[in-house]
């Protein structure tokens, strides 16, 4: 992954979450080595929302389990929505049994 930018590797990444599954924007920075820098990975889900790039966004959220990414979808409930379609659980903008759906890239990648 040393090659790629900084984006596609966490794009790499996302695209590696299962469904029904969520990460964190932390996790994400944490695999690529880079622990401090969950606000570059936010950054770069910013620009994931194209759909010819095909990265499940919705499934990044944030440490907590919050759909903090949601206002960055064409409705306020698109992010949930997805979730949901996975099969995830969502009760007032929050990942629930967050634990247990939790992905963590470090014992994937």
């Amino acid at each position: 992954m040393d090659n790629k930018s900084f984006y596609d590797q966490v794009y790499e990444i996302v695209r590696l979450v299962p469904k029904g599954r969520v990460t964190s924007y932390g996790a994400i920075a944490k695999a690529l080595g880079m622990a401090r820098s969950s606000r570059m990975v936010g950054t770069a889900m910013l620009h994931a929302h194209d759909p010819a790039l095909n990265i499940p966004a919705h499934r990044v959220v944030n440490r907590n389990g919050l759909l903090t990414g949601k206002h960055h979808y064409e409705t306020a409930t698109q992010m949930q929505e997805l979730l949901e379609a996975d099969g995830i659980m969502i009760k007032d903008d929050q990942v629930q049994d967050f634990k247990k759906v939790f992905w963590d890239p470090l014992l994937e990648v």
